[in-house]
């Protein structure tokens, strides 16, 4: 069974799963397959990562967040030099970007290790 081992050596905290993409029981750097997909299961302790629902929970949030930081320095920018608009794309394009991806990241892996954390999983009927 892929539950949590006896000890919490060797499991990284909340912080470092999320940022490093690490895998909540070993602490290997094998969560991800892609730039923010879900590999199937760890490569070094085999833990199965998809049993866990994480789903696109953090997109929504994330794309306002995200969002508004983009919106609030192309505006302060705007206001305080008025450059051209090609500056602003060659400026926040990239940064919405790289802000989403790199979140979505981040978002995802701090879901899956909380759920890991406290067991959590898919509800089932009990006879």
């Amino acid at each position: 069974m892929d539950g949590p081992q006896d000890t919490s050596k060797g499991q990284p905290g909340l912080v470092p799963a999320a940022l490093f993409g690490l895998c909540p029981r070993c602490g290997a750097r094998t969560l991800f397959d892609g730039m923010a997909k879900f590999a199937p299961r760890c490569r070094v302790c085999t833990l199965d990562f998809d049993r866990f629902n994480v789903g696109d929970g953090p997109a929504a949030f994330l794309t306002l967040i995200v969002g508004a930081i983009i919106v609030i320095g192309a505006v302060w920018l705007q206001l305080a030099v008025e450059p051209p608009f090609w500056v602003h794309v060659l400026l926040w394009v990239p940064l919405a970007t790289l802000g989403v991806i790199w979140g979505l990241r981040a978002g995802k892996a701090a879901l899956l290790a909380a759920e890991y954390q406290r067991e959590a999983g898919e509800g089932r009927l009990r006879k």
